[in-house]
């Protein structure tokens, strides 16, 4: 339900409060806004993906070698992201808004920091990174025009994504769901007309960079305001934004681990990327769009990981034990239903898929190829998110990190030796891929209930959590 609670000066500041009612409701809530969002933000990629493809399966490429850089973006921002919604959703179940309040403060301020870094050390990078990512020189040249406008609008996701957790962590997930639709809205209606000069110059795969810069300044101009207003329960609070670093070391404490995952990941993209450079921009564009496709796909049970986290959290917070473990059962049979349809959907028909964004039959059969397969860890996969997210809320990320790393290690390792062997083939690491997902989330499952037996059984019996 809406807790309406009065701050000193009689202002009426609003938070959800998650510690009682119904959990499925709570959760189905929660994650039908958190599904807004994620659609509109895939809608992102998938409305440049469409655009560009008209353009060639080299600027498909292009655009595709430029989204590993989205994983490191999205490492850093998991940092920020994570540690500002556990610390603030723990202190809303604990009904402790001073506290919130300074978590808020601090999460901005390192976010502001760390966008300013990303900015300059990705324009330092722009040229070498493409040169050695792309299969040639075309390649390349469009993946460094595409970058120019793309880094200056990831800087920006950083107090975006700062401000939009910390609203997670209070419950309150609608002000982010409108912002995120609307922004979306400016990107699509801007991105052909950059693209091919509805108007102004034409400027090619670069110009679904610019519109997509375009959206993110309107966003974040957006939320800025949001937290101006009388009725905010997280507002702006100059004489908080002198470093703690209390808060910073609690934040990072938990965020960094789940950073690291996403670095994971963009280090896994770089691999596979660097393996499939002999077979062209061909291959490399088809991986790309198949990735695009998982980030659709993906969506639900990525959103429902989202609420998750501050349901889990805030009863963990109010000391409803019970009830944390709850939340990850209800959540676990909703991914893992959701991730099973989009596997059989995968499984039969992946050309399609791959074929709204690529008119090129290579092109389509290299995505057709990796769908097909690695839509078999698609159900390991929604059970990994809802139990990443559940250490989340705990407040412990180690875990999940560890799980991780050991599923890079099981796909890199063969991954780059396999490459060097004749008649290597790229399906050779899908089927790697997949049975390291499995062994994933195997780890994960079984770290969870140790956690649970760690964190929440002492607890119940009257011993600190």
């Amino acid at each position: 339900m809406i807790t309406a609670l009065f701050a000193g000066n009689g202002t009426v500041c609003r938070m959800q409060d998650l510690t009682t009612g119904s959990l499925a409701r709570h959760l189905l809530k929660t994650t039908s806004f958190m599904l807004v969002t994620m659609a509109t933000q895939t809608l992102y990629f998938l409305v440049d993906i469409y655009w560009v493809g008209r353009l060639g399966p080299q600027a498909v490429a292009a655009v595709g070698i430029c989204t590993n850089l989205l994983f490191v973006v999205l490492a850093v921002t998991q940092m920020l992201a994570v540690g500002a919604t556990a610390l603030i959703s723990h202190a809303v179940g604990q009904k402790d808004r001073d506290r919130a309040l300074g978590v808020f403060n601090q999460a901005q301020v390192l976010a502001v920091v760390a966008g300013a870094v990303f900015l300059v050390l990705g324009t330092v990078a722009r040229g070498p990174y493409t040169r050695a990512m792309g299969a040639d020189a075309g390649t390349a040249s469009l993946a460094s025009d595409y970058l120019l406008w793309y880094i200056p609008a990831s800087a920006l996701q950083f107090p975006m994504a700062a401000m939009a957790s910390a609203l997670r962590g209070t419950g309150n997930f609608k002000p982010g769901m409108v912002v995120q639709t609307s922004t979306v809205l400016v990107n699509m209606v801007l991105a052909p007309i950059l693209i091919f000069g509805w108007g102004p110059p034409a400027m090619g795969a670069a110009g679904a960079a610019l519109a997509t810069f375009v959206a993110v300044v309107v966003g974040t101009v957006w939320l800025l305001a949001y937290f101006r207003r009388e009725d905010a329960y997280l507002r702006f609070l100059p004489s908080q934004w002198r470093p703690r670093l209390d808060l910073w070391s609690a934040m990072l404490k938990i965020g960094l681990p789940a950073g690291a995952e996403f670095a994971l990941m963009a280090v896994y993209l770089v691999i596979v990327y660097a393996i499939s450079r002999p077979f062209g921009a061909v291959a490399q564009a088809g991986f790309g769009i198949g990735m695009r496709v998982l980030q659709a796909g993906f969506m639900p049970v990525v959103a429902l990981g989202f609420a998750v986290a501050p349901v889990a959290g805030q009863n963990f917070g109010a000391g409803r034990y019970d009830r944390v473990r709850e939340t990850f059962r209800s959540a676990a049979i909703m991914g893992g239903g959701v991730m099973a349809v989009f596997a059989v959907v995968c499984h039969i028909a992946p050309a399609a898929l791959v074929g709204i964004f690529s008119r090129d039959p290579m092109v389509i059969a290299v995505g057709d190829e990796y769908l097909r397969i690695i839509s078999w860890n698609f159900i390991s996969s929604g059970l990994i998110f809802v139990a990443s997210s559940t250490f989340q809320a705990i407040g412990n990320t180690i875990p999940s990190l560890m799980a991780s790393f050991v599923r890079l290690l099981l796909v890199a390792v063969p991954a780059i030796a396999l490459a060097r062997v004749e008649g290597f083939q790229l399906r050779w690491i899908w089927y790697l891929s997949v049975a390291a997902v499995a062994l994933q989330m195997a780890l994960s499952l079984w770290l969870l209930r140790r956690e649970f037996a760690l964190r929440l059984v002492p607890a119940e019996r009257g011993a600190p959590p």
